[in-house]
């Protein structure tokens, strides 16, 4: 797995855990909805930090607790 499709993957992990939609995701963290979308489907090659960091305080967690989960442990290696 791809480090962004793993990022997408938790993001929805999370919200399905709290029954939480996106556009409510957007609504807490301050991440434009359509922002949050784009790092969900093939639009965004690289989520952005800033955005990810917001979506985890809107989620109240820590960026570590968003990595802290199996989907990263084998993520293919991206040099090209």
């Amino acid at each position: 797995m791809r480090i962004k499709e793993a990022v997408a993957q938790r993001i929805m992990d999370l919200c399905k855990e709290r029954d939480i939609a996106i556009n409510a995701l957007g609504n807490i963290s301050g991440v434009n909805p359509s922002t949050i979308y784009s790092m969900l489907n093939s639009k965004s090659q690289n989520p952005g930090v800033v955005s990810l960091q917001k979506i985890c305080d809107g989620l109240e967690i820590s960026i570590r607790d968003f990595f802290n989960d199996e989907l990263f442990d084998n993520i293919e290696q991206e040099i090209i």
